[in-house]
């Protein structure tokens, strides 16, 4: 057990708990869930990090977590905006008027003891929205802004999606008035989409660069149901995310697209995995970032195919552009085929600009600043051309100019 799991351990107690419990008028099985989740940190091991050659790339442990980390101080700032025939709620009224639902899909999807961090989210996760959508609701436009205004917020989404369901929600996460120099962001999102249903569900994450970041969000998809999921990682000084789907029923699909920019001394360690466990499944993992200065990232892009997942098709590709020599990246695709009728590829890149069209550029009167500009706008247009939504490519984009700015 790591150093930094005990200290933060002996900070929180089974009283904290139940004082944020009791907050949110829990009922008891929830309760439970928190405390069992509590008493696990002392045996949980922190996420597996990402491994290439030689290197695992990001020290969990390092996190100093009882320096920052105060369970009764998680102060933010939620706006929800509905959409008709879906139900966007707030946890406490969730509970009201959905508290079956919860109870039979809370931790189904993301394990709460599956990690340390996942365990700690969930024993103290003061804020969260449930997204209900009935039988046969189409939904479109549901936003989620989360602004942070306290040194650590840990905070829990549900979605739940019925047959024939659709619904399009787009989450933004930001920083406004938090004290100290130092702040920690936890989100555990689960999703499940019924039979012939679809999610989709965009992130667009701004975080003050002095926070660290910790994101799994996980899927399931039923019988030619849809999870897609977009992430655009711009914040955080350092950023762990893990987004997945498991393509549960026949002819399930799943899209997975993401975009990350880091400068100065920012850390991503990004992950992609998709379960193929039924047949006639459909997945497309697609991914391109940007890091300048002595910005770092790390990607993993797992396909799973599971013997049962006849006539699958899975595609990955992940693309790195780095603008400056001190600047770092790598990546590891994955490819698990454990079934012959499968059509699956992956491709990895990491790379600098590339000194042939910098050079056309510039030759044109186009000064390398503006020309970098350009090259990295055009790196990004594969990524956008997949984003269906309107607004979250555009905000996306907005965010990625601004960088450039």
């Amino acid at each position: 057990m790591s150093q930094a799991n005990v200290d933060v351990h002996e900070t929180l107690s089974p009283e904290q708990v139940r004082t944020i419990s009791g907050e949110l008028g829990e009922p008891e099985w929830l309760l439970e869930t928190r405390l069992d989740a509590l008493e696990a940190l002392g045996e949980l091991e922190m996420p597996k990090v990402i491994r290439t050659p030689g290197r695992d790339w990001t020290d969990l442990h390092g996190l100093a977590f009882e320096e920052f980390v105060d369970p009764l101080k998680g102060t933010q700032q939620k706006d929800r905006v509905t959409a008709a025939g879906a139900e966007v709620l707030d946890w406490e009224t969730a509970l009201t008027e959905h508290g079956d639902l919860i109870e039979t899909e809370f931790g189904r999807t993301v394990d709460p003891e599956r990690n340390y961090l996942t365990a700690l989210s969930t024993a103290l996760f003061s804020t969260g929205t449930v997204v209900y959508v009935p039988e046969g609701v189409r939904a479109e436009d549901v936003t989620i802004r989360t602004t942070t205004n306290s040194r650590s917020l840990f905070n829990y989404t549900l979605v739940v999606a019925e047959e024939s369901a659709s619904v399009t929600i787009l989450e933004r996460q930001d920083t406004g008035d938090s004290p100290g120099d130092r702040q920690y962001y936890s989100g555990i999102v689960e999703a499940i989409a019924g039979e012939n249903a679809r999610i989709q569900y965009g992130t667009l994450q701004q975080l003050d660069e002095d926070a660290y970041n910790f994101q799994t969000k996980v899927g399931r998809a039923g019988q030619y149901g849809q999870v897609n999921w977009i992430e655009g990682t711009i914040g955080s000084r350092l950023n762990k995310s893990t987004v997945e789907t498991h393509l549960e029923g026949q002819g399930a699909e799943s899209t997975i697209v993401g975009a990350f920019f880091g400068r100065g001394d920012q850390h991503f360690d990004v992950a992609s995995r998709v379960w193929h466990e039924a047949e006639h499944t459909t997945a497309d993992l697609v991914t391109r970032g940007v890091l300048d200065d002595q910005a770092r990232s790390v990607y993993e892009g797992v396909q799973d195919v599971g013997s049962k997942a006849w006539d699958t098709n899975s595609y990955q590709r992940e693309n790195t552009l780095m603008l400056s020599d001190e600047s770092e990246a790598d990546a590891s695709p994955k490819l698990i085929i454990n079934n012959h009728d499968t059509e699956a590829s992956h491709s990895a890149t990491v790379g600098q600009v590339d000194a042939e069209e910098m050079l056309y550029m510039t030759s044109r009167a186009i000064d390398p600043d503006t020309a970098t500009d350009m090259l990295v706008e055009g790196f990004f247009v594969p990524v956008m051309e997949e984003i269906e939504v309107k607004e979250f490519r555009e905000d996306l984009e907005a965010a990625i100019t601004a960088r450039l700015g």
